[in-house]
């Protein structure tokens, strides 16, 4: 055993010396870009020996010492953190850098190749076959559905109202999970039958969380053996056979659904989807399996990442921004004032078109997500060298993209930790540079549901 761990640190103190050796082309161009000072053999891989909490506020220090562009690399692997809008454009606009690496394949064993971790063909096979199922359409089908479940949440909260506190987090996920069962997974899944699994996914969800943290914050575990030698990665393999069961009940109820109905085919006179191609995700991807265009596995890569992001992403959100309206009393009052518009002395149940008219709470929810965006980073793999912020940034290294310390510029966002909806009225937001502004990441890999919530 020692002499394997002698042989496993020989091999990656090698490993490294690309970043060392000052011939190489990658050294000389890292050397010149800013950021914390790292050791011969192992970098800066030290550098984040930290708990989530205490990596969060390092990560915002050295965003305030070094501004535009930071570097740091370890074992071979070389980051850099940008948080320049000119250079996020840079970026994210050009076709060149649509490639996802690391962290994002600390995902692959429960996500595989789906549409957030795939690249090349892949991805681009994928998009194009789950486009139709993020049209408009689809979500006012399901608007009732929303609707149902909201009220029900309502109902739920108000029983909390005497309590000294509440987990609003386990009720919120609880129904964005629910909701995501009923409409992009399909309305005839059988949620009442799975509530006993949910807590095990989210308890899943939660294990697998940790896992990923823990080993993007220690670089040794990039690399895939030596991460499958470690606790890490044993605990990672218990969380998901959780996950994959419950995705597989997922699809294969519908499947049954579907086969008891004896639906081979939805036609453009469909009575449930109106056109052909406008059916709810997992229906698309089942009409898909039946021409030949995917199999199984790839069913469940899809189904497992629209799970996890359209439930934990959006809960997380809610989160945000209920706890923050919740203390800003004026801002409550301004909300209240502009349904009170809307609705005038009417307690009828909303309809899209109302949502239309709630341009105050939809500037609320902006800001929110400014503030507290749900995914405070996002990573591209560089395959050409690029220039940034003057820097010339070597190829075959990952660029990560802090939305949060872009979104807490004071140059960009005066006052930042305030929450200040009106900066996102029309006449403030359309003067910023288009990427000051990226909840929902921008260009070819922008989120495929970015613009189906916009009023």
């Amino acid at each position: 055993m020692i002499f394997t761990l002698i042989v496993i640190v020989f091999c990656l103190l090698i490993y490294n010396y690309s970043f060392n050796n000052k011939k190489s082309r990658k050294a000389e161009l890292m050397s010149k870009i800013p950021g914390p000072k790292g050791s011969l053999f192992i970098g800066t891989a030290v550098t984040f020996l930290l708990s989530p909490e205490e990596l969060f506020l390092k990560s915002r220090e050295l965003y305030k010492d070094y501004k535009g562009i930071t570097k740091f690399y370890g074992f071979n692997f070389g980051i850099v953190n940008i948080y320049d809008p000119d250079d996020i454009e840079t970026i994210l606009s050009n076709s060149r850098f649509i490639e996802k690496r690391s962290p994002y394949t600390f995902l692959g064993s429960w996500l595989g190749e789906g549409l957030l971790v795939s690249n090349g063909a892949k991805w681009q096979e994928r998009r194009k076959m789950l486009t139709p199922a993020f049209h408009f359409n689809i979500l006012k089908k399901y608007f009732r559905s929303f609707l149902d479940h909201t009220q029900e949440f309502f109902e739920i909260v108000s029983d909390e109202v005497g309590n000294e506190k509440t987990d609003l987090s386990a009720l919120i996920r609880n129904y964005t999970l629910k909701i995501m069962c009923e409409t992009t997974m399909a309305e005839h899944v059988d949620v009442t039958m799975m509530n006993t699994g949910i807590d095990k996914y989210f308890n899943a969800v939660y294990s697998l969380g940790q896992c990923v943290v823990e080993r993007l914050c220690r670089i040794w575990y990039y690399n895939n053996f030596i991460y499958k030698l470690s606790s890490v990665a044993r605990r990672e393999t218990k969380a998901l056979a959780t996950l994959h069961e419950f995705t597989e009940n997922v699809i294969r109820n519908r499947r049954k659904y579907l086969e008891n109905k004896n639906i081979i085919e939805m036609t453009e006179d469909d009575e449930v989807y109106g056109k052909k191609g406008r059916l709810a995700m997992l229906d698309l991807l089942l009409q898909n399996e039946r021409e030949g265009k995917i199999d199984f596995k790839g069913i469940r890569e899809e189904v497992d990442t629209f799970m996890f992001e359209g439930h934990d992403t959006t809960a997380t959100s809610l989160m945000f921004t209920v706890m923050r309206i919740a203390n800003e009393p004026e801002i409550q009052e301004n909300i209240y004032k502009e349904l009170k518009e809307i609705f005038q002395e009417s307690n009828r149940m909303p309809t899209l078109e109302d949502l239309n008219e709630m341009k105050y709470l939809h500037c609320c929810i902006m800001e929110s997500l400014r503030i507290y965006p749900p995914v405070p980073f996002i990573a591209r793999r560089l395959k050409d060298e690029v220039v940034l912020s003057g820097y010339t940034l070597p190829s075959g290294i990952d660029c990560y993209i802090f939305i949060y310390d872009l979104h807490h510029r004071e140059d960009l966002y005066p006052e930042p930790e305030k929450f200040i909806p009106e900066r996102f009225l029309p006449e403030n937001h359309q003067k910023r540079h288009r990427y000051a502004y990226v909840p929902f990441s921008a260009g070819q890999r922008n989120c495929i549901g970015d613009r189906i919530w916009v009023p």
